[in-house]
């Protein structure tokens, strides 16, 4: 900051000066001893402007290292912007320095997460290609080796197939879209049989391959939701039931109201969940000791579940006894919980 600059940001305090001076001289003026008149407003403009001066420079160098400082800070334009390095002389500039440190802090914070998603996502996508990847591949030898298979079994396993690649493009879709899930969903009640029903027929071949036994209550319930959304989670939920029953295994869907809420639950007897796995399921990208052993996952789908169904303002846990269960409890709040929509 050059001393004009500095004089310049004293405006205010030059025309407080030169108010008081002209009011000085008015009543200096209108005295009656006229003769000192001239004597008397050439002294007290000579020591005030001296004062005033000196007051100026004195003030003017005292604050400029710390500008010098600051301004050497902005024009290096460093990422990590040192501002422990600029020694405050005065309060202002001590509260000056909070706020930059606040605001720094703050930018950091927010850069780091979104470098944290960014490699989250590209975790994804690779995984993701990967994956959809096996299905083409298991397509590509099927046509290889078709020779002496009938039509009928090249259908049914280029089904199989296709059913795993658009499992996988849905999920991507959702992926791709739950930042912007605000815009795009419609609170209202929605019949729980008619959606489970849906589910259970979009897997039905594995149903039927399997030979899993589907269990559900034929009361008709309602809860408060958006049907897209929540046909999307009961989807993943059942299709990563499927992934881990035996074959002969069962799956049932039950319904429990109290005052509170009303709970969707999902329990299969498959080969269960390790304890120390169980409150990892729901984060991003985990497969745990399960998905790695008994079949390849991107991990991704409990983690757009538990995403969704926060957003949704609803909530969601698992309980699962290795070897024996896994339950996915869905919570229908009867007292909507806002605070959960973004």
């Amino acid at each position: 900051m050059s001393f004009f600059e500095y004089t310049k940001d004293k405006r205010f305090f030059f025309v407080l000066y030169f108010t008081l001076m002209l009011f000085v001289s008015l009543i200096m003026i209108v005295n009656d001893s006229r003769n000192l008149v001239l004597q008397n407003l050439l002294y007290t403009h000579v020591i005030c402007f001296l004062s005033v001066s000196l007051y100026i420079t004195i003030g003017y160098y005292y604050r400029r290292s710390f500008y010098l400082e600051l301004n050497d800070l902005i024009e290096s334009q460093k990422e990590d912007f040192p501002v422990e390095m600029l020694e405050p002389q005065n309060y202002e500039q001590a509260l000056y320095v909070k706020m930059i440190k606040i605001v720094r802090d703050n930018h950091s914070k927010q850069l780091q997460k979104l470098i944290h998603e960014k490699v989250d996502h590209q975790d994804f996508i690779m995984s993701w290609v990967h994956e959809v990847k096996l299905p083409i591949a298991a397509s590509n030898l099927l046509i290889e080796n078709s020779t002496g298979k009938t039509v009928d079994f090249l259908v049914d396993k280029f089904e199989d197939e296709l059913n795993k690649i658009d499992n996988y493009v849905e999920q991507a879709l959702y992926y791709s879209r739950i930042d912007s899930f605000s815009k795009d969903y419609f609170i209202t009640d929605i019949q729980l049989n008619q959606i489970i029903k849906e589910s259970v027929k979009k897997y039905a071949k594995i149903f039927i391959t399997k030979r899993i036994h589907f269990h559900m209550e034929e009361a008709q319930k309602f809860v408060q939701s958006d049907s897209k959304w929540l046909a999307f989670i009961i989807d993943q939920i059942t299709a990563n039931a499927l992934k881990y029953v035996n074959d002969g295994g069962e799956i049932f869907f039950g319904f429990e109201e109290d005052h509170k809420e009303k709970r969707l639950l999902i329990q299969d007897t498959g080969i269960g969940i390790k304890q120390e796995d169980i409150h990892r399921v729901f984060e991003r990208g985990f497969t745990g000791s399960t998905g790695r052993t008994h079949t390849k996952s991107t991990g991704m789908g409990l983690y757009l579940v538990k995403q969704m169904v926060l957003k949704l303002g609803h909530d969601i846990s698992i309980q699962s006894q290795e070897g024996k269960y896994t339950r996915v409890t869905i919570h229908f709040p009867k007292i909507r919980n806002y605070y959960h929509f973004l």
